[in-house]
């Protein structure tokens, strides 16, 4: 082995004479550790604004999605009302947007089939018939005639007189020909609404007249309830459970409301049994059970329905069976040895 070549003084330590001096250990600079601490803030801080960034986007692009739903529940309402009206190329362009927003809007693929069907049937040329004779009475007359028919509550006349008015004279008293205007638009959709079921057409009138001036609470409640309706009848029959959800809204609203065939509570409970046997077939009868309860209040379940609801009801809450009593323990008739019986004594009146 060879020598080591560090030789050791006197006291024990490394000779200086014979070894290199020992370097000094460097500390590390401190503004390295400032510069990190620097670092992990801002870190943090773009955590955050990227957090709060992301949370935003969220909830913008919900306001967006249910303002679309709004626009595109609008957009169908008014496709209604143009195919009754015949305007199928207008209903063709609104159910079109509406699909291209949401391809699963109910009853819009339904509703444009119908509209190409009806738009490609061509139009019977029509049998001419004798001319009618022009309304050839004065604006004065015709200004009478209106005032006659509103006052008599016939909207429908009054509105085609008016318009011949405007027709003949449109600078004839536009200010309180206008006010009749929204006042007979007003009553007349307010009225197809309640007394015909004409859902579509009262909605139609009313946002006619809404162009002359805001409607009043009544008729702008009653053509919310009507859109609500259309909107829950096109799930009858194929979700009912969404039909369930929605109706529930419409008759707690607008209980009479209706299409000309059924009223909003009505469909409520046809629903309502028609929910309630899916549910049962599904296997869930106490949810079955629950729906059928529901349905009891707006009146009496129809066969099938009263036959479900009778099986989920006991199937939910089986019949329990009364416990039975145990064994009787005998009372012994001889008081045990030993103890004082229990019986009160009584004095024994003493013979005379």
């Amino acid at each position: 082995m060879s020598e080591s070549n560090v030789t050791l003084n006197s006291s024990g330590a490394p000779s200086t004479g014979d070894t290199q001096p020992l370097k000094p250990v460097k500390r590390a600079p401190r503004w390295r550790s400032v510069l990190f601490s620097v670092l992990g803030v801002l870190v943090l801080l773009g955590m955050g604004a990227f957090g709060g960034y992301t949370s935003g986007i969220v909830q913008r692009r919900a306001a967006r999605s249910s303002i679309i739903s709004e626009q595109l529940l609008q957009q169908f309402q008014f496709a209604l009302v143009d195919e009754q009206f015949g305007r199928y190329d207008a209903a063709r362009q609104r159910l079109e947007f509406i699909i291209q927003n949401d391809p699963a809007f109910p009853g819009a693929q339904d509703e444009l089939a119908k509209v190409l069907v009806l738009s490609s049937i061509p139009t019977p040329s029509p049998t001419p018939e004798p001319t009618s004779t022009p309304d050839v009475r004065g604006v004065e007359a015709l200004w009478a005639s209106a005032q006659q028919l509103i006052a008599a509550g016939d909207w429908a006349n009054a509105l085609t007189t008016l318009d011949s008015l405007r027709k003949n004279d449109p600078n004839y008293n536009t200010a309180q020909v206008d006010g009749m205007y929204y006042f007979a638009l007003r009553n007349h959709g307010v009225s197809l609404i309640q007394n015909q079921g004409d859902l579509e057409g009262g909605i139609y009138q009313l946002t006619l007249a809404e162009g002359f001036a805001p409607l009043d609470s009544t008729a702008n409640g009653l053509r919310e309830g009507a859109r609500a309706y259309i909107q829950a009848v096109s799930y009858f029959g194929i979700n009912w459970q969404s039909a369930v959800e929605l109706f529930r809204n419409v008759s707690a609203g607008w209980p009479a409301m209706w299409d000309g065939s059924m009223n909003a509570s009505q469909r409520f409970r046809l629903a309502l049994m028609r929910y309630g046997d899916q549910l049962w077939a599904s296997g869930d009868a106490c949810a079955a059970s629950g729906i059928f309860e529901e349905a009891k209040a707006f009146g009496e379940l129809d066969e099938v329905a009263w036959k479900n609801a009778n099986q989920a009801f006991q199937q939910c809450f089986p019949a329990t069976e009364a416990p039975t009593a145990g064994p009787t323990a005998e009372v012994p008739s001889e008081t045990p040895s030993g103890e004082a019986p229990t019986d009160t004594p009584t004095d024994t009146p003493a013979a005379p």
